[in-house]
Parts: C-alpha cells; structure tokens; sequence
C-alpha cells in the first residue's frame, strides 16, 4: 500500500507553507531568523513532538499553540528550535581582558554582578565564576545566567559536563573548581557546588518583556545577534544596555559587532564595548 504522499516513512513531512508558520513564529516570539535552508532542520527537530501528541501533519501540531493549557508546548517547541552550542574558555581573549583590565578597576567594590545574558549550558558563566574565585579575591560578586532555553538552563543549573568538556579549561583552574566524577558519574566532571552558590540561572527571552534584573558591571551577550535581523538587534540592544552600569563593559563575539546600530557604547577592542560614565 502507497504511504500519504506528505509522509517520509512514518514520519509527517514539513510542508513549506508549515515551514513558513513556523519561521514567523520563531521571528515574532524569539527574534531568529530562519533562512530557508533550516526547514529539514526544523522538520528534525519538532518530529518527536508531533509522534508524543499522535499528530499526523505540522499544522495539526502548531495549532496547538493557540489552545488554552498549551502554554508549555510554545516554550518546548522554541526550545527545541534554539542552538545552544557553548564551551569553557570560549573565546579565551575576552577572559584576558576581563582579568587583566576589568577586574582591576573592580577591586574595591562591594557588589560586582555579571550577566551572561544568553548563557547556554552555563560553561560562559561558570568560566567566569572560576575567574572571579580565582582573580577577584576579596570582592562580593555574583553572576547571573539567563537563556530562552528552559531544558538547557537545566543542564546548566546543575553544572554537570562530559569530562572532554575540560579541555580547554587551564590545569590549574580544573583541579580547584571542578570535581572528578566518580561510579554512576564516570566520564563527567561537576562544578564545585561552592563555586555554584555564586551562580544563578534563570529563564528570559532577551526580544520579550525582561524581568528587572538589576544592574551589571558586566555583560556577555555573545554568539546571539548573528540570528538577529538589524531591527531586532536595535531592541535587543536597547534592552539590554538598561541594564549596563555606566561605565561598564559590554561583550560580544568576535563574529559579531554592532555596526549599524545606534548605540553609545565606545569601541575599547574588537568585540568589546563601554558604556559612557554618564550615559
């Protein structure tokens, strides 16, 4: 018998107009840009949702995001459609700068916070808190983590990785702030839970309405805005820079930069940004 000619084997195929649904969801609610190479991606991704609810057609699926009780299944299925690809030490001359030249100026506050405003799994952040322990002696600091991800700040909230994820994490640093899996967690290393009382995750969607977060000496807003067209990344930076002290640095990655955009951040580095004193 001939399988429905919008089936792969057992699996729905994405029709183009679904794929298009889609895309314009994920722009309005998360800000990415799909281009139209994705669609098997997004096909991939969303098929295993669409076998839980018994569901024939895509279209079946994402009117399910518009049905009272269904609230979750919005947040899952973005989740789903969100890179998250991270590791310690990424990008290891933004951690120069910030030890060597930032948290020099640091010293004597009382209160030093930053945010890794798209933090994944959490290995920018914990980077971070191993350089603060370890470089900022003597100041009270904290530093907070937030992703659109809620199955990734899981991941990151318990700070647990494969042992190859030390890698790039220098000898010294690896042998005071991370712990050694043992039995059942053989072939993992755990971020020392004193490290982690100084490290906090929470869910927010940067293009969406931000909780008050305080502010922050510090920000690392890497890797995002390359999904982002040019308006998106006005609002988002807008947004963001609120929470920016003056005179505070601001991060992105070394793919990115904010040509284009109306900002009066000063340019100190490639990548690396300050909020004016009076701002």
């Amino acid at each position: 018998m001939n399988k429905p000619a919008n089936h792969y084997g057992n699996a729905p195929v994405l029709q183009h107009h679904e794929f298009l649904w889609i895309k314009d969801y994920l722009y309005k609610n998360a800000g990415i840009v799909l281009n139209e190479s994705k669609q098997v991606m997004v096909m991939g991704r969303l098929e295993k949702r669409l076998r839980y609810y018994d569901l024939s057609s895509y279209t079946e699926y994402f009117k399910l995001f518009t049905k009272p009780g269904f609230e979750n299944e919005r947040v899952i299925a973005i989740d789903l459609l969100t890179t998250n690809e991270t590791y310690f030490f990424r990008e290891p001359a933004h951690f120069d700068f910030f030890t060597g030249s930032i948290l020099p100026q640091y010293s004597s506050y009382r209160s030093f916070r930053v945010w890794s405003a798209a933090s994944s799994s959490g290995e920018e952040a914990y980077t971070l808190a191993m350089l603060l322990a370890e470089y900022g002696r003597g100041m009270q600091w904290e530093i907070l983590g937030t992703d659109i991800s809620t199955r990734i700040l899981d991941k990151a909230k318990r700070g647990l990785y494969p042992s190859q994820a030390s890698e790039k994490i220098p000898p010294d640093l690896l042998k005071k702030y991370c712990l050694k899996g043992t039995g059942e967690y053989d072939g993992f290393l755990l971020i020392d839970p004193a490290l982690r009382r100084n490290v906090k995750f929470d869910y927010a969607n940067l293009i969406g309405n931000l909780p008050d977060l305080g502010r922050f000496e510090v920000i690392f807003l890497r890797n995002v805005m390359i999904y982002f067209d040019i308006e998106t990344k006005q609002r988002l930076l807008e947004r963001i820079l609120k929470s920016l002290q003056p005179g505070g640095y601001f991060f992105v990655s070394h793919s990115e930069s904010l040509n284009g955009l109306n900002t009066e951040l000063q340019l100190i580095r490639p990548s690396i940004y300050r909020k004016p004193e009076k701002f």
